[in-house]
């Protein structure tokens, strides 16, 4: 990832209204432009105008999934996971992500190594590395996620 991804992934606060109900996926050879979605532009969410979807592990707040002037796509949530509980099994996919923790203490699949982190700390994981995530502590965890997609992302 270099600075112009992070950069722009750190901008999924900022996203246009059209984009909170988009779920967008681009064929091969298609992107931003393409007709596919509105691409986003700047905007501001306001926490408490995002719907809490109950999930069996805790719950999740979906933000966007759409495409901007430099991503493919770009995907904000934030999820809050129970103690002892983990949204999934450890996975990979070509996409790049970050995770931001806001609350509690979790264990992250990283390099092969599971460590232990609390709030503020930052994950990284990268394209097509085998990740996972799972609550250790004694209170919910509240994370945000942001995924992103570009031209140089595997297809698979």
């Amino acid at each position: 990832m270099d600075r112009r991804d992070f950069f722009a992934a750190l901008a999924g606060t900022a996203l246009a209204p059209e984009a909170l109900a988009a779920k967008t996926s681009f064929a091969a050879g298609s992107g931003p432009g393409a007709g596919a979605a509105p691409v986003m532009g700047s905007r501001v969410f306001d926490w408490n105008s995002i719907p809490v979807k109950p999930t069996s592990y805790g719950s999740v707040r979906s933000f966007c999934s759409a495409p901007t002037a430099t991503l493919e796509n770009l995907e904000v949530h934030v999820t809050t996971l129970n103690p002892g509980q983990q949204p999934h099994a450890p996975h990979r996919h070509p996409n790049e992500e970050m995770i931001i923790l806001r609350q509690g203490t979790v264990e992250t699949l990283s390099n092969s190594e599971w460590k232990r982190v609390g709030p503020g700390s930052v994950i990284f994981n990268g394209s097509n590395q085998l990740h996972g995530l799972k609550n250790v502590g004694t209170e919910p965890a509240v994370y945000h996620v942001i995924n992103w997609r570009t031209a140089a992302t595997p297809k698979a």
